[in-house]
């Protein structure tokens, strides 16, 4: 072979694998430096915790800044505690990354993983005393995070392209991240992960707390979401509805039967649009029964009662039609689709245990972490707010959901309080004037959760939270992020 030949060769080789080089969100690897990075900025940088930032920034650390020059570690943290930190209550920055147009590059040699670049951009707000915050900078920032024994560290970070950007009078609705923290912390709630949807996009996404004890949280931490399961199982229906392989009416007994009642008639009225609105008949689970048995308790489709079995009951009768499980059914119909790349069913090789947030209970004792190896449809969703919020934006705009199929989503299928119904797999908050909200909640040991949607408005907000009396923050959060609609939430919730 030429030296000719072996050049072009060569040239092709580092060619056509850099086409591939760049990591998708799917990922671990993309998923572990996203995580570093929120822990460094999120948690870091942004309340000026000293500790955590120099934990992350290797010995040999090189910061080079367009406008600042060149740092090592010791001026870098130097500068982090005399200059932005000196005096927080006076003046604060807050760094945001622009999650879309991060890129992220393994390095590896003699075939092992030792490095990652990252790429992207990133904002900056300023905050000056009680003023309120505003969007000051944009840059564009390179990161090598190397693997010092088995850890990964900041080791050279190339910060440019600083411009001014004007917020252009955005309020901004983390506006005082240490007041949030604080507030957290009187309430004894160990992680909050808040979502806030407005003009029908996901706009903020934060996490404040620990995801365990003295481990920070960062942007993408793992929650169980408990019963904030269903409305994905009920997409998935929906989506199968809406590409004509399902009907919403057909009785489930041509795919179904329980063993548990078999020999009763009342399984023949059993179909997708009576379990979505929880008109079965059967119990929230059946090991609530004395036997343990599965058994109707009313006629289905007469009235309202809510069961997680009618919902693992839909899952064995997709499972029995398609030939797949419910995981790989949401794979193909809603986790894909709607760029859910760090949501399941099931706990598998795929999930950093480090970022999933531990459930506790009131006096602080944590529990066992559930890790299902088979999906369950009602319940032990595990997902962070970005997906879920993304979940969220899409239902809100029909996506991947007929006409017909949306607005019998969103019909009143029966009434559960006053001016308040179950819809197809979500509750429906009549706000008057024909505006109205969706809306779930979960809630397991560990964990409660809660989701609106108001499509009308394209306003919405998610609160994951991870520990037994985690409601107790719903009603002002709620208050605070959707106004004038929150409250008639509220009042409705609170109304005998």
């Amino acid at each position: 072979m030429t030296k000719t030949i072996r050049f072009i060769f060569l040239f092709f080789n580092l060619f056509l694998g850099s086409l591939y080089a760049q990591l998708p969100k799917t990922d671990p690897l993309y998923n572990t430096i996203m995580s570093k990075d929120s822990l460094l900025f999120s948690v870091g940088f942004n309340t000026c915790n000293v500790k955590q930032t120099e934990a992350l920034l290797s010995d040999n650390l090189e910061f080079y800044h367009d406008k600042g020059g060149f740092s090592d570690k010791k001026k870098f943290i130097t500068d982090f505690k005399n200059g932005l930190c000196k005096s927080p209550s006076d003046y604060r920055s807050r760094r945001v990354l622009d999650h879309e147009s991060t890129q992220i590059f393994p390095l590896y040699q003699n075939g092992k993983l030792y490095a990652a670049i990252q790429n992207g951009s990133h904002f900056f707000y300023e905050k000056e005393g009680a003023s309120i915050e505003k969007l000051v900078g944009e840059a564009k920032f390179t990161n090598l995070w190397l693997l010092e024994n088995g850890e990964w560290k900041l080791t050279r970070s190339l910060s440019f392209d600083h411009h001014a950007k004007e917020s252009m009078d955005i309020k901004t609705v983390f506006d005082n991240d240490q007041q949030i923290e604080n507030w957290l912390k009187e309430n004894k709630i160990p992680t909050l992960g808040l979502g806030i949807i407005e003009s029908g996009e996901l706009k903020q996404v934060k996490v404040f707390g620990n995801s365990k004890e003295n481990i920070p949280a960062p942007y993408n931490t793992y929650f169980n979401v408990a019963s904030l399961t269903k409305p994905v199982t009920a997409m998935v229906a929906l989506r199968l509805i809406s590409l004509g392989k399902w009907k919403l009416d057909e009785p489930l007994d041509k795919y179904w039967i329980d063993p548990d009642i078999s020999n009763d008639p009342k399984h023949k009225k059993l179909t997708t649009r009576i379990i979505l609105s929880h008109q079965t008949g059967f119990p929230n689970w059946r090991w609530m029964n004395t036997d343990k048995k599965l058994n109707f308790q009313f006629e289905p489709g007469t009235k309202y009662q809510y069961s997680g079995e009618g919902f693992e009951y839909l899952r064995k009768a997709l499972e029995a039609k398609f030939k797949k499980s419910l995981e790989q059914l949401a794979q193909e119909l809603i986790f894909q689709p709607y760029k859910m790349y760090d949501t399941g069913y099931i706990w598998d090789q795929h999930i950093d245990e480090q970022r999933f947030a531990v459930g506790y209970n009131e006096k602080g004792i944590s529990y066992p972490t559930e890790k299902n190896k088979t999906p369950n449809a009602a319940d032990d969703l595990h997902t962070t707010i970005e997906d879920y919020g993304s979940f969220m934006v899409n239902v809100m705009k029909g996506k991947g959901l007929t006409s017909d199929v949306f607005r019998e989503m969103i019909q009143k299928q029966i009434k559960t309080k006053e001016n308040k119904y179950f819809g197809l797999g979500f509750e429906i908050y009549d706000l008057g004037n024909e505006n109205y909200a969706l809306s779930h909640g979960g809630a397991d040991q560990g964990t409660r959760c809660i989701a609106f949607m108001l499509p009308k408005s394209g306003k919405g907000l998610l609160i994951f939270t991870n520990v037994d009396d985690g409601y107790k923050v719903y009603e002002k959060l709620v208050l605070h992020y959707l106004g004038k609609e929150g409250k008639k939430i509220v009042d409705i919730e609170n109304s005998k």
